[in-house]
């Protein structure tokens, strides 16, 4: 197996046919017999190449007349060989040209001798490369994102965050699992996963947290498999507390796979109580049903529902709601850095509504003094502070509530109340608010 031709393949197919860049890559690396080893150097290829898909199309650009009119294949194959010369120190710059040069002849001859020629002039003249355009051009070549996204960035948080938040989205995201709370203890797992040859840490932010560093892939794990611990990032790991979750309460989740969040307000839950965990895909309920038995959950009912239309059996039902709405992602793309390309301007428009309508719903799901927690994975404030200030206007009997968890430099406290959350090499990028119904 070419670990650079698989690679290629992989990026390939998400940027042609809007694969998911993280399901590719498992369902690849799963049903073939790689080394560990080579597992490694794919997914940074992979990974890589797409985070940095906009600064190697801009050096490529130096040595082509028109980029847009190259063969599609020939294209990767480029991206994927100057992203090691570039970005990758192990990888020797001979090593990633000879496998593009090779890999090229198998669309022709003419092809090999294109690649072979625009890699050794890369690599002659890497300190002469040209960034044609203005200011937000240079910063799309420096931190690879489409010009629009800056500018949006600038116009919402200022050009001083926003380079904060375009280098915390280029981080290479850590693993981190939470601990089962009513399977197991802390220090436990923490000991039994040192123990397994782990290279761990305590969390950055979240109390159940160990963030992993090093070792072997986490699914084929026992204490993962048993139950003991579930891989969720910590920005998600802060939102179920929030719920302020007492024993025997009724929550709703709206839209809850692949159920990460779901499984916590029942660990929370202890087991008491009820959580209805709903989506609007029958398909991704089994994930969160595979889940719940896996921890050994068993105060879980899942069931489709689309959140955006009202169903009157749950109207006042609930003592706590969560809705962790669809959004555009903006905040997660350290774990799929496609979204940098998939996204346009009008589709973050265009989810607005939608939100809205979670939002009426979920309002009228709640009892009288219940607690409704608000979360996107993005960073737009037009799916953020603006949906809760339009909210707060319409229901009078909302009040929002001060979140604080915590000093860390990443995290913004709104003047609303809400909470922001900048991507770094520990979390990714995120929005929550919290509102209580007052009568």
């Amino acid at each position: 197996m070419n670990s650079r031709k698989l690679a290629r393949q992989i990026i390939q197919r998400v940027l042609e046919e809007g694969a998911y860049s993280n399901l590719v890559l498992s369902n690849e690396l799963n049903s073939n017999d790689i080394s560990d080893k080579d597992k490694g150097l794919i997914t940074e290829i992979v990974y890589g190449t797409l985070r940095r898909k906009k600064t190697l199309d801009v050096i490529i650009g130096n040595f082509v007349k028109d980029i847009k009119l190259m063969d599609e294949t020939i294209l990767n194959i480029l991206r994927v060989a100057i992203y090691q010369i570039h970005f990758l120190d192990k990888v020797p710059e001979y090593a990633a040209c000879n496998e593009a040069v090779e890999e090229a002849k198998e669309v022709s001859e003419e092809a090999s001798k294109l690649v072979n020629g625009i890699l050794r002039n890369y690599i002659k003249d890497e300190k002469e490369l040209i960034v044609p355009g203005n200011r937000i051009d240079e910063l799309a070549y420096k931190f690879s994102l489409q010009p629009w996204m800056i500018r949006l960035f600038i116009k919402q948080y200022g050009e001083e965050r926003t380079l904060k938040l375009m280098a915390g989205l280029n981080e290479t995201p850590k693993v981190t699992v939470r601990i089962n709370g009513t399977k197991a203890e802390y220090d436990d797992v923490f000991d039994k996963l040192e123990e397994m040859g782990y290279e761990i840490e305590e969390g950055y932010a979240c109390p159940e947290a160990i963030s992993i560093r090093g070792g072997k892939g986490i699914e084929s794990n026992e204490l993962f498999n048993d139950g003991l611990i579930t891989v969720q990032d910590e920005s998600a790991m802060l939102v179920a507390p929030l719920l302020d979750i007492k024993e025997g309460d009724k929550v709703l989740d709206l839209c809850a796979a692949p159920g990460g969040k779901t499984t916590h307000i029942a660990e929370l839950l202890e087991n008491t109580g009820e959580v209805l965990a709903f989506d609007l895909h029958e398909n991704k309920l089994s994930l969160i049903e595979q889940n719940l038995k896996r921890l050994g959950l068993t105060n879980v009912k899942c069931d489709v529902l689309d959140a955006t239309k009202l169903n009157s059996k749950y109207v006042s039902y609930a003592d706590k709601v969560l809705i962790d709405v669809p959004c555009s992602g903006l905040g997660i793309i350290r774990k799929k850095p496609e979204i940098k390309w998939n996204k346009t301007r009008q589709q973050l428009k265009d989810l607005v509504p939608i939100q809205r309508e979670i939002m009426d719903n979920a309002w009228q799901y709640l009892k009288p003094m219940g607690t409704l927690v608000y979360s996107t994975c993005t960073l737009n404030k037009e799916e953020n502070e603006e949906n809760i200030n339009w909210f707060l206007s319409k229901y009078k009997d909302a009040k929002i509530e001060k979140i604080y968890v915590g000093n860390n430099s990443n995290f913004i406290y709104n003047k609303d109340g809400s909470l922001t959350i900048l991507p770094n090499d520990s979390m990714d990028g995120f929005f929550v608010a919290k509102i209580v119904k007052t009568v």
